[in-house]
C-alpha cells in the first residue's frame, strides 16, 4: 500500500511541487507563469520544483506536507494553511475551517 501511495503522490502531487503549481494554475496561471510564482515563493529556481530530492528538502523546511507523515510535521489541514500562506491564495477548505474555527 505504501508504494501505490507513493507513486499516485509522484510528479503531480507532494513528492514535488506539482500540488502548488496545480493551485496555482485552477486560480487562473498560465503553466509557466504558475512555476515561476510558486518557485519564487519557494525560494528556489523553477528546475527545481520537479527535483524529488530537492522538493523534500523545502516542503520540510516550510513544513508544508510531504508523503510521509513524520513527528510534529504538519499534515492534512496544517499544511494547507501553510500552503494558502505562503502562495498568498485563499483555499475553499482553509477559509471554511478558518470560519469555523472563529478564526476568521
Amino acid at each position: 500500500m505504501a508504494i501505490s501511495h507513493e507513486m499516485a503522490a509522484g510528479m503531480g502531487g507532494v513528492r514535488t511541487a506539482g500540488d502548488l503549481v496545480a493551485r496555482m494554475v485552477y486560480n487562473g496561471m498560465k503553466i509557466n507563469d504558475a512555476k515561476a510564482y510558486v518557485a519564487e515563493k519557494l525560494g528556489c529556481a523553477p528546475f527545481d520544483l520537479s527535483d524529488e530530492a530537492k522538493m523534500k528538502e523545502i516542503r520540510e523546511s516550510l513544513d508544508i506536507g510531504d508523503t510521509t507523515i513524520r513527528p510534529h510535521a504538519s499534515y492534512g489541514m496544517a499544511a494547507k494553511m501553510k500552503i494558502a500562506e505562503i502562495l498568498d491564495i485563499e483555499i475553499n477548505s482553509v477559509e471554511l475551517y478558518k470560519k469555523k474555527l472563529g478564526l476568521k
